[in-house]
């Protein structure tokens, strides 16, 4: 099939196979790289260090290191933590969103708009904060939300 579908092809493709097993031959399985191999690859391309873009996420250091060695999941929010660590924009948030194999920000809830209008305009994570805050939204890793 091909690698381009968009998602609404593929579920049309899935609903007309005659079988789950014969989607699943002709589709083959998605792969994606582990999120440690591929943070560590973006740090690369960026020619950052670990340790800036722990601090500028606001990730606590030694559980920012496990991430990238690959011994620790992140949750949602630590993904866009990452994110705003690594100064990706929206659309490459929701690439490591991917790639975490968890939920991508969605523009109808009003917190994940304000994050992707914060990513997308290039606000740094405080900045981000402190408009959820005045939005009356939950902050990023405060516990209200994941």
């Amino acid at each position: 099939m091909n690698e381009k579908a968009t998602t609404q092809e593929l579920w049309g493709k899935l609903f007309t196979m005659r079988s789950v097993e014969e989607y699943l031959d002709k589709t083959g399985e998605s792969r994606f790289p582990l999120f440690s191999e591929y943070i560590t690859a973006l740090c690369d391309a960026k020619g950052e260090n670990e340790e800036s873009v722990i601090k500028r996420g606001n990730i606590e250091s030694s559980y920012g290191h496990r991430l990238f060695k690959g011994t620790r999941n992140p949750s949602r929010d630590t993904v866009i933590q990452l994110a705003f660590g690594l100064e990706l924009d929206s659309a490459g948030a929701q690439q490591l969103l991917k790639v975490a194999r968890v939920t991508a920000l969605h523009p109808r809830v009003k917190r994940d708009a304000v994050i992707a209008y914060c990513l997308y305009h290039h606000k740094d994570f405080m900045e981000t904060q402190e408009l959820l805050y005045k939005n009356n939204l939950p902050t990023i890793g405060g516990g209200r939300s994941e």
